[in-house]
């Protein structure tokens, strides 16, 4: 069976025993059980918004918490409330009104969780609405505990459902992924160096196109394992299994992972097939290397399941031997990528998989303590960021809009009227979401659902039990639906709720009538979600994609001037970290503008984002392996003394002329970058002429743009920059380490270099792309201007 069959009848299976267990409970259970649970579409929603995303059973025990934190949060306040004005007091605004000042305070805390504000809210709804509906007849005290137990119904019915017939763990299920992880790894890492020793171009280039196509996979089972960390944390077994310092082995897979992509951007850099360079001395030590850490990893999972996690390094030093033969730097950025490529073999073998990741990118940023206290206009902008970082802006914005759409609801249908709230507010999100494409998937799964909920109803109608087991392929269809690009997961929960809210109950009303009634206030409620987002000019992705764009160019500028041959601390670490973050943003930007409407803006160019999102994750791990060969050779320089000073510092000139050529053209994209979007052509050409003169003034230079630009120098310069570059390092190589007993140590430093250099002549390269880029960005941006 393919796996995401396997997935999702799995998934179906679970969802349906849970909604089965509320159902039977609802509908077939004693009188006094049936009054206590007076909500019955809500211990449904309450249940899918638990299980429906391949839960497992520790997601069913946070649930449950999350259930009794949301409830206590809402339910508390709620019962007050209308035990002091009184039910019979609530009119459509104040209705609407305590709708909205509840759901303020719900949304407010960032910390909170997503399922606990959703189905907080979705408990503030049914509760301020349910007891205006009803008047006098509303207990002010006995109505929320009604809900409250409608609450716990859903969650226990989830907790049940993940265990029985066996329980799903979260911590097989990471077992599970890690296994294949591994797999993937180690196939990876057979055919990169059966690449490097192979002999046929034609073989070569297929075997690299294999190993990219492995990559995919990878990225679906690192983002398994993340999905299923937090609920393997509420699993308090007794299993030997994934304890606590499992998680930072599969970080130290994550660096073996960034590994193998250097080695892949290493091959791909390669033009020429059969190596040279490479003798079968080399390519047998390959080869053992890729033994050596298959083994590893492999006893490292092997000592995962007994709880130990000590793994024999015997013959760990003797493996990488074959790299001491490595005593002369190439002089031609042409023998580089080789270089490169045994230099990531080696950083394979560095660190034993025992030992904590030491990936920068991965580290706490650290922050410049300023002992001066901010005064006047400082301090009122620093108030004004610290506020716009805050959740205060987005919980007002919800609350205006549930309030709304309950009101717009309560207008239409007293009766009905919680119907247009309850979608909005069990949809809710704590981040940006694309506004018109989430509401269009939400109708279209809401009418979907309610659709088959009602032909079902027509065709069962007398055969209660027949009705609810009718929900099963509904429940496999919609699996696949919330899997789908065109639904989600929105679309795809909106269609469970449509249908199980009709043949999932009984005795409220004719389905025809009710469904009717339901899809108008759906649509009322996302109406009045879409016009308060409307009203608060949001901004739309593209724009929000064009400025992270600055900030990343920003960064990575930053990251770039930080490299240095000196011993100190640098703000490299740091500013990798912050890259890498907003590189994340910048993809999710980027997604989210894919699928937004155009309406009367320009359409978004989303094939060159993505061509900057691949260079700018590329300059990114070239950073890394820049930091790691740094590192080394800062140590060596520092233990070395005032012994090759000079050398060590004109090789230093040399690295900083490469980083001022770099940083001077990404400086330069930034602000181009940063330019808005002109309706006149010479209005735009004369930003751009100001920015260029300003740039040319600043590095004193003639008034041409390409005197800011990599890509200006061709490929000569390129080639003569790098090329010196490698001069002066072999100079430093062959002055430092000229003794006969300090070969190894030479090799050491020369393959730290070379490694340098190449990692130097891909940020030229993926500069020169990124200039590509933004100049085909801007050309459509402008298409009434020639930009050169």
């Amino acid at each position: 069976m393919p796996p995401l069959w396997r997935e999702c009848l799995s998934s179906t299976f679970r969802t349906a025993l849970a909604c089965t267990i509320v159902g039977c409970v609802t509908l077939y259970g004693p009188p006094s059980i049936c009054t206590l649970v007076a909500f019955p579409a809500f211990s449904y929603v309450t249940a899918i918004l638990i299980i429906i995303n391949d839960a497992t059973f520790g997601d069913a025990l946070r649930g449950c918490w999350l259930a009794l934190y949301a409830t206590i949060q809402s339910i508390g306040p709620a019962m007050l409330s209308l035990w002091v004005v009184g039910p019979s007091r609530f009119s459509k605004v104040t209705t609407a009104v305590a709708v909205a000042l509840a759901a303020f305070v719900v949304v407010l805390p960032s910390t909170t969780h997503l399922i606990a504000k959703r189905i907080s809210l979705g408990q503030v709804v049914l509760v301020y609405v349910v007891a205006y509906a009803n008047g006098v007849g509303t207990d002010p005290i006995m109505q929320p505990i009604r809900l409250a137990a409608s609450t716990a119904l859903g969650a226990v019915a989830c907790v049940v459902a993940l265990l029985l017939p066996y329980p799903r763990l979260a911590c097989s299920q990471m077992n599970q992924s890690y296994k294949l992880l591994t797999k993937n790894i180690l196939k990876r890492l057979k055919l990169l160096v059966k690449v490097i020793c192979e002999e046929d171009k034609t073989t070569a280039v297929g075997l690299i196109s294999h190993s990219k196509s492995l990559v995919t996979t990878r990225t679906k089972l690192l983002a398994i394992i993340m999905r299923y960390q937090e609920g393997m944390q509420w699993e308090k077994l007794p299993i030997k299994i994934f304890r606590s310092h499992s998680l930072s082995l599969i970080e130290r897979l994550k660096e073996v992972d960034t590994n193998l992509r250097g080695m892949e951007l290493a091959l791909t850099c390669t033009n020429s097939f059969p190596i040279n360079i490479l003798d079968e001395e080399l390519k047998q030590g390959l080869n053992n290397l890729e033994e050596h850490v298959s083994l590893n990893i492999k006893q490292a999972k092997q000592s995962l399941r007994s709880g130990s996690l000590t793994v024999p390094e015997s013959n760990a030093k003797s493996i990488t031997h074959f790299l001491h033969s490595l005593h002369t730097i190439p002089t031609t950025h042409q023998e580089l990528p080789i270089f490169f490529f045994l230099f990531c073999a080696k950083l394979l073998r560095k660190k034993s998989l025992t030992e904590a990741p030491t990936c920068a990118q991965d580290l706490p940023v650290k922050k410049n303590g300023n002992s001066n206290s901010p005064k006047g206009k400082e301090k009122w902008a620093n108030w004004v960021a610290t506020l716009r970082n805050t959740n205060l802006m987005p919980a007002i914005k919800f609350s205006l809009s549930l309030g709304l759409a309950v009101f717009m609801g309560l207008v239409y249908s007293k009766e009905n009227g919680f119907w247009a709230g309850l979608p909005v507010a069990v949809s809710y999100v704590s981040g940006r979401e694309a506004t018109f494409r989430a509401a269009n998937v939400k109708a279209h799964g809401t009418v979907l659902g309610t659709v088959y909920g009602v032909l079902g109803g027509f065709v069962f109608e007398r055969f209660l039990p027949i009705r609810f087991l009718s929900l099963l392929p509904w429940f496999i269809f919609t699996s696949f639906l919330q899997r789908s690009q065109m639904y989600g997961s929105a679309g795809g929960i909106s269609a469970v709720i449509g249908a199980i809210l009709i043949l999932g109950r009984k005795k409220f009303g004719p389905p025809s009538e009710f469904a009717i009634a339901r899809i108008i206030e759906t649509f009322i409620g996302l109406t009045c979600s879409i016009f308060v987002d409307l009203i608060f000019v949001p901004k739309r992705a593209s724009t929000c994609a064009k400025m992270k764009l600055s900030q990343c160019l920003a960064t990575l500028g930053e990251s770039i001037g930080s490299l240095s041959l000196l011993a100190g601390e640098t703000d490299l670490e740091d500013n990798q970290r912050k890259l890498k973050m907003q590189l994340n943003e910048l993809r999710k930007f980027v997604v989210e503008a894919e699928v937004e409407p155009n309406f009367w803006f320009l359409p978004f160019n989303s094939a060159c984002y993505n061509k900057l999102l691949g260079s700018l994750s590329r300059l990114m791990d070239l950073l890394w392996f820049g930091e790691h060969a740094l590192k080394f050779l800062q140590q060596e320089f520092e233990r070395g003394g005032a012994c090759g000073k000079e050398d060590v510092n004109m090789l230093h000139g040399e690295l900083g002329h490469v980083m001022e050529l770099i940083c001077s053209s990404i400086k330069n994209l930034e602000e181009i970058s940063r330019m808005k979007t002109m309706k006149s052509p010479r209005i735009f050409e004369k930003e751009l002429d100001k920015k260029n003169n300003s740039c040319d003034l600043e590095a004193g230079k003639s008034n041409e743009c390409n005197t800011c630009m990599v890509s200006g120098i061709g490929e000569d310069g390129i080639e003569q920059t790098i090329g010196s570059f490698l001069q002066r390092s072999k100079i430093v190589a062959d002055n430092l380490y000229g003794d006969e007993g300090e070969k190894e140590l030479q090799s050491q430093v020369v393959l730290s270099l070379s490694a340098l250099g190449f990692c130097l002549c891909a940020c030229v390269r993926g500069t020169i792309e990124i200039e590509e880029a933004i100049k085909e960005l801007v050309q459509w941006e402008n298409p009434s201007s020639e930009i050169n």
